[in-house]
């Protein structure tokens, strides 16, 4: 099992450096300066990069890493990364060198088509799929791809630690509370987060299982969530309608 380091960078996202012994990985690398001291001042050797999607933020840091350290790269063949070695589509089983775990890597496509996910040692990797409270935006898949997405990352575990890439969840569950005001488990969310974040604390890893009961992204069966589309898209009569209708109310809330 390998231990996970948070590194915040630019303005909200998050950087997760994986550590096993001296060796360590790191996804999602979108600036080497924070990984390469974080490296630095843990004594560790990088030695595999796993990037989820092409977005700068996710993966413009990767050629100065390697100008440092010759790691192996793991990415999406569909897209285009800097430095890749190691091309998925998904359905692949990997093991990186830094550590002995198996790390099973799963298709995600509507954030971006070749977006994948990293799933291993009962942590998730989903870079910019599912948020903690939200999800991503669709700015080249379908909503019918993304809910489909969505409903594999919600197949795993419920106590699997979700390791999302942003900083978003305070304002994802404003929009939340907004769909679902009656969800009493969302409403003590709501609480507890905003408490984190008034002592900047972070609020990432979230899991599995809360997200089921306080994410309306992947709560679009319930009648109250529903309702709520309905009330803005009338038609959206099945539940890749009703997560269509959240996820364009959303991009304007």
């Amino acid at each position: 099992m390998f231990d996970v380091i948070r590194i915040p960078a630019f303005k909200d996202n998050y950087i997760w450096l994986l550590r096993k012994g001296a060796s360590a990985a790191v996804v999602d690398p979108g600036d080497a300066r924070p990984v390469l001291e974080a490296l630095e001042r843990e004594g560790l050797s990088l030695t595999s990069i796993l990037v989820t999607h092409h977005h700068a933020d996710h993966q413009g840091g990767v050629a100065s890493l390697l100008a440092h350290y010759p790691a192996e790269v793991f990415a999406p063949a569909a897209e285009s990364i800097a430095g890749a070695s190691r091309p998925l589509h998904g359905g692949e089983t990997i093991h990186p060198t830094f550590c002995d775990d198996e790390f099973q890597v799963i298709a995600v496509p509507g954030h971006t088509l070749g977006h994948i996910a990293y799933y291993a040692a009962g942590c998730l990797f989903c870079g910019d799929t599912l948020f903690a409270g939200g999800c991503g935006r669709l700015f080249e898949g379908s909503a019918g791809q993304l809910f489909a997405s969505l409903s594999r990352l919600a197949s795993l575990p419920e106590q699997t630690a979700v390791y999302c890439a942003h900083e978003y969840t305070e304002a994802n569950l404003r929009f939340a509370l907004a769909v679902e005001p009656g969800n009493r488990r969302l409403q003590s969310r709501v609480n507890e987060v905003a408490v984190a974040r008034a002592k900047g604390w972070a609020t990432v890893p979230s899991t599995i299982g809360l997200e089921k009961a306080s994410n309306p992204f992947l709560r679009c069966g319930e009648p109250e969530v529903a309702a709520s589309a309905r009330r803005r898209v009338p038609e959206a009569v099945d539940e890749v309608a009703v997560f269509a209708a959240l996820r364009e109310w959303k991009n304007g809330f």
